[in-house]
């Protein structure tokens, strides 16, 4: 199986401008993107890669009538509830990037401290929070 088995799940309120962001910004490739075919500006599901990891994402509006949970932004939780991390070569470039392309870093390239590799956090527009780095977990 190429990839890894776990794939972060986002929503969002503008996911076609999501979608355009993490492409721009960080560097994904929209694998699939599946929109409402009488409102495009609702997704209902997309896939994006970057590397050997994938996020999936879509609109909150998608879920309006789900009863067994509620979706929600970060924006209308007012906080974080979790970051994506992410396995880049080099995340000074990455970041570099990102910024260019409006990303909001919070917190600059640094080396890690106590563990291998550099990193570098940055928010989405609407406010979730990626971390970039160069530390591989699964490298022996």
């Amino acid at each position: 199986m190429p990839g890894s088995s776990v794939i972060p799940c986002l929503r969002y309120a503008h996911a076609p401008a999501a979608i355009d962001f993490l492409c721009d910004a960080f560097g994904f490739t929209a694998q699939a993107v599946y929109t409402d075919p009488v409102d495009p500006a609702i997704v209902h599901h997309a896939q994006l890669v970057l590397g050997d990891g994938m996020v999936m994402l879509g609109s909150v509006k998608d879920m309006e009538g789900e009863s067994l949970y509620t979706w929600s932004t970060v924006r209308d939780l007012g906080g974080v509830t979790g970051c994506i991390y992410m396995v880049v070569a080099d995340p000074d470039a990455h970041c570099l990037v990102a910024r260019n392309a409006g990303a909001v870093v919070v917190q600059e390239p640094a080396d890690n401290d106590g563990y291998p590799g550099r990193g570098y956090v940055a928010l989405d527009p609407e406010g979730n929070v990626w971390s970039f780095g160069s530390y591989d977990p699964w490298a022996d």
